[in-house]
C-alpha cells in the first residue's frame, strides 16, 4: 500500500499535536509547518508555501486556530480580522490549493477542527464561535461539490480537551465547575480527538462526508 502523506496545522501542541502523532502511528507521512514556513495570517506565506509543495497531499487537517475572547462591543477590527483569518480564511485557501491534485487523483480526505462553540456559544465568543460556523458551512458545502471524486470532507467539533491551553485559561475551581456541567463529568484528552480524526482519514471511512462530529461528553446535549 502506497503511504499517504497528510498536512496537519497547528500541530505544535494540543489536539494537533496529538493527531500529528496519531498519524504516525498510523503509518502517515507527515507534513507539519512551523509558523515561519507557514504564517496563517499571510495569504503570501500561504500561497509561498502552496507553491514550494512537490509532493502530492492525500489528507488535509485544518486543526490551527485562534480564539481571542472579549466583548463584542469593545472587539477591535484587527482581533475580528485575524479571527477571521486563521480560523476561516486560511483552511479555504489550503483547500482550495490542494483540492485539484486530489481531484486528479480522485482521492483525498479533509479535516476542519472546528468547535462546539459553532452550535453553542457564551459571552466573549462571538467572532470565534462566527469563524467556526463559516468553518461549517464550509465543509458542507466542499463535501457536496467533490464527493463524486472520491474526497470526503468532514469537520470535528470537539467540546472542552484537557490541554495545556485550557489549562492555561482556566483555575482549577473553573475547571471543577466545567466537568459538573459535562455529563461524563471530564474533558476530553487529545488523543480521543486525534483518533476520531484518524477514523475520518482512514481507509475505514468510505462514505461520511460534509458532516460536523461533535464530541464533546454529551455538553451540547443539555
Amino acid at each position: 500500500m502506497i503511504q499517504k502523506i497528510a498536512l496537519v496545522t497547528g500541530a505544535s501542541r494540543g489536539i494537533g499535536r496529538a493527531i500529528a502523532e496519531q498519524f504516525k502511528k498510523d503509518g502517515v507521512r507527515l507534513l507539519v509547518p512551523s509558523r515561519e514556513e507557514l504564517d496563517l495570517l499571510s495569504s503570501r506565506s500561504i500561497d509561498g508555501y502552496l507553491e514550494a509543495l512537490d509532493e502530492p497531499v492525500d489528507i488535509l487537517v485544518n486543526d490551527a486556530g485562534i480564539n481571542r475572547l472579549g466583548d463584542f462591543s469593545v472587539f477591535s477590527d484587527a482581533d475580528l480580522e485575524d479571527t477571521m483569518r486563521v480560523n476561516l480564511i486560511a483552511p479555504i485557501r489550503l483547500t482550495r490549493g490542494l483540492i485539484p491534485s486530489m481531484m486528479q487523483r480522485r482521492y483525498g480526505r479533509i479535516v476542519n477542527m472546528s468547535s462546539i462553540w459553532s452550535i453553542v456559544s457564551k459571552p466573549g465568543r462571538l467572532t470565534y464561535s462566527v469563524s467556526k460556523s463559516g468553518l461549517n458551512a464550509f465543509t458542507r458545502s466542499l463535501a457536496v461539490e467533490v464527493a463524486p471524486y472520491n474526497i470526503l470532507v468532514n469537520a470535528v467539533a470537539p467540546g472542552y480537551v484537557n490541554t495545556e491551553l485550557t489549562q492555561q485559561n482556566n483555575t482549577e475551581q473553573d475547571l471543577q465547575n466545567i466537568r459538573k456541567m459535562i455529563p461524563m463529568q471530564r474533558l476530553a484528552e487529545p488523543e480521543e480527538i486525534a483518533r476520531l480524526v484518524s477514523f475520518l482519514c482512514s481507509e475505514e471511512n468510505s462514505y461520511l462526508t460534509g458532516q460536523c462530529l461533535v464530541i464533546d461528553g454529551g455538553y451540547t446535549c443539555l
